[in-house]
């Protein structure tokens, strides 16, 4: 069964540093775009950052651009998200989700990240 699988979240003060993971399972990720998306309580979701099928192109928003980094690595079927500088504003669940065109297919079930003041 094709899923994705988000790990690495959890609790950190202020300004800290977390890496989150986004595991395929069931596909090659290699051959799919890959985004990162937040959600907080009683927010919409929000797009965080994405990387092309290739790695060449990432995006990123504008409250993130600086302090995150998305990354993959193909031969471990994963993706990445550096955070750091962490602020409470992004405390949420995080969800990874890929596409192979303009449609994202598969959707991880989440992983919490909280930040403490």
């Amino acid at each position: 069964q094709a899923r994705l699988v988000e790990s690495g979240g959890g609790l950190v003060e202020l300004g800290g540093s977390l890496t989150l993971s986004c595991v395929a399972s069931g596909f090659r990720l290699e051959y799919y775009a890959v985004a990162w998306f937040r959600q907080a309580p009683g927010k919409e979701r929000e797009f965080v950052a994405s990387i092309s099928w290739n790695g060449g192109s990432t995006g990123y928003a504008d409250s993130v651009r600086g302090r995150f980094t998305i990354s993959r690595d193909d031969a471990k079927n994963t993706v990445y998200l550096q955070m750091d500088s962490l602020k409470p504003e992004d405390t949420a669940v995080y969800y990874c989700a890929a596409r192979l065109t303009s449609t994202y297919r598969y959707w991880g079930q989440g992983t919490q990240v909280t930040v403490s003041s």
